[in-house]
C-alpha cells in the first residue's frame, strides 16, 4: 500500500473548491444555492478527534511493544493495515468535503454584504474546513504511526545505470 502524499490532498481539495465556487455561482444563478448543514463541522470535528484518539492509542501500544515492555498489549497487524485505511480514506473524503465547503464559502463570503442571512453559512462553511484539514491532518498522522520501519537486513534499492555515450 502506498502512502498518501499531501500533496495530492491539496491537490483533491484545490479541485474541488474551484469547482465547488463555479457550481455554486451557477446554482445561485438559476435558483436558490441551498445552505451550508450545520452538522458538517461537528461531523467533521468527530471524525478528527477519532482518528486522533485511534492514532495515539496505537503509538502508545507499538511503542510499549517495540521497547518490549512486561504484560504490553501489542498490535495485530490486520488492525494496523485497518486504521491505515481509514485514515487514508477519511482524508481523501475530507480534502473532497474541505474543497466543496471552502469553494461554497468563499462564494458566501461574496454575498457577505448583500445577502445578510449568508453570513452565517459563510462562517459555517469556514469552520467545515478547519475539522477537514483537521481530519487529514489526523488521517496522514495514523498512516505514519502505522509505518513499518525501514528494513536494516535488507539490501540498497538497486538503481538503474544510464549508459552516456
Amino acid at each position: 500500500m502506498k502512502a498518501l502524499r499531501p500533496v495530492v490532498l491539496a491537490a483533491i481539495t484545490l479541485v474541488a473548491g474551484v469547482l465547488a465556487w463555479a457550481g455554486s455561482q451557477l446554482w445561485n444563478s438559476t435558483g436558490s444555492l441551498p445552505g451550508v448543514p450545520a452538522a458538517a463541522p461537528i461531523v467533521l470535528g468527530i471524525i478528527a478527534v477519532v482518528l486522533t484518539a485511534t492514532a495515539i492509542s496505537l503509538r502508545s501500544r507499538l511503542r510499549a511493544q517495540r521497547d518490549r515492555v512486561p504484560d504490553a498489549k501489542g498490535v495485530d497487524p490486520l488492525s494496523a493495515a485497518r486504521a491505515v485505511v481509514l485514515g487514508q480514506a477519511s482524508a481523501l473524503v475530507s480534502a473532497l468535503v474541505t474543497g466543496v465547503y471552502g469553494g461554497m464559502g468563499v462564494f458566501l463570503l461574496s454575498l457577505w454584504d448583500s445577502v445578510p442571512a449568508r453570513k452565517g453559512q459563510a462562517v459555517t462553511a469556514l469552520f467545515a474546513v478547519v475539522a477537514g484539514i483537521a481530519v487529514m491532518a489526523a488521517g496522514l498522522w495514523l498512516q505514519h504511526i502505522c509505518r513499518l520501519p525501514d528494513d536494516p537486513d535488507a539490501p540498497p534499492p538497486v538503481r538503474a545505470s544510464v549508459d552516456r555515450r
